[in-house]
């Protein structure tokens, strides 16, 4: 981690490392339920554009290029996992990097998981996510990304750091997984399922490779919940994930209550949701302000226009947590012993 990056709690919200130039972004009117707006700021402004010039209709394509360009910049500046930091209120204050392994630990910890023998990472980034759950249970791990330099890398650092054979990454589809059913006692998606353009596919496929008495774990980006008499979001919440999406490679969005029963469909049962937006708040923070730092700035311009344009979108996702509309979920699940 870069000696720029912020630790803990100590963190400033999203807007104060922004600056005056993001201080409106999305700002919802509340002067009537009727009429609800989104007031453009000058970053607001300046991202429409930006993220709908070169956007690419395939949305597996999007993504494998999205994390085929993005993902060094990342692993130069946070390291090998890609994915979100647990920061509990309370809580001493620790690295980024803590943060993000404290995430495994606590998702393991939720959904029960003391023990494992065979693993899949659906979603596997560069593998950090099976490296230190190999470390803790001995399991072997295989590994799927729609990027072909992802799945490189994560082979690569998996046998730069000893682990030969017992991990192995490719590229696949999560939503036809080159697997045979039951594989797998532990079925893992750490910040993907927001990618799946059909959410049903997509649970169904990790409740088939996982093996009876095994555990299904989801982490990842829903909307909020809908309220009573609510039919879908409001058109300023739509309007918010629509320019995320752009940037980002995602499909429509679902709440947790919808991945709870597509779990329940599958038969999984033990099922446990946590909503953990708080104790993630600090992250888009770090980000962004890792993303401004003279070394931030020179590996966006290194990256290129996809991974700029995802940074450009960074202050719109900390300020759908800071409205309530974005939530971080975990949901797991255990498979009935046959």
């Amino acid at each position: 981690m870069p000696s720029t990056a912020l630790q803990g709690h100590t963190l400033p919200s999203s807007s104060a490392c922004l600056g005056r130039a993001t201080r409106h972004v999305c700002r919802v009117s509340t002067r009537s339920r009727r009429a609800v707006t989104v007031r453009a700021g000058p970053l607001e402004t300046l991202v429409k554009p930006l993220t709908t010039l070169g956007k690419v209709s395939d949305l597996k394509v999007g993504i494998a290029n999205f994390y085929d360009e993005s993902s060094e910049l990342w692993e130069n500046m946070w390291g090998e996992h890609m994915h979100h930091g647990y920061y509990p209120k309370g809580a001493p204050v620790k690295s980024n990097q803590q943060a993000q392994i404290d995430m495994i630990e606590e998702t393991l910890k939720v959904a029960g998981v003391t023990q494992a023998k065979k693993m899949v990472d659906v979603g596997c980034g560069i593998g950090g996510s099976s490296r230190y759950i190999s470390r803790k249970f001995g399991c072997t791990s295989n590994g799927i990304t729609l990027s072909p330099k992802q799945a490189a890398r994560a082979n690569a650092l998996s046998k730069e750091q000893g682990f030969g054979d017992k991990l192995q990454f490719q590229v696949g589809d999560a939503l036809a997984q080159p697997f045979e059913a039951g594989a797998f006692d532990l079925v893992w998606s750490m910040e993907s399922g927001e990618h799946m353009p059909d959410k049903k596919k997509f649970v169904s496929e990790l409740a088939r490779v996982c093996a009876p008495g095994g555990t299904v774990i989801v982490v990842t980006w829903c909307h909020r919940v809908l309220g009573p008499g609510e039919a879908g979001l409001r058109e300023d919440e739509k309007a918010l994930l629509d320019r995320i999406n752009e940037a980002y490679y995602l499909p429509d969005w679902c709440s947790v209550a919808d991945y709870q029963k597509l779990f329940e469909a599958q038969g999984l049962t033990d099922i446990q949701t946590r909503d953990w937006s708080q104790e993630v708040s600090p992250f888009w923070g770090a980000v962004i302000a890792t993303a401004l730092t003279s070394e931030g700035l020179a590996g966006l311009a290194k990256a290129g226009w996809t991974t700029i344009k995802g940074a450009l979108v960074m202050p719109l996702m900390a300020e759908g947590f800071r409205r309530g509309l974005i939530k971080f979920n975990l949901i797991s699940g255990r498979k009935l012993q046959q």
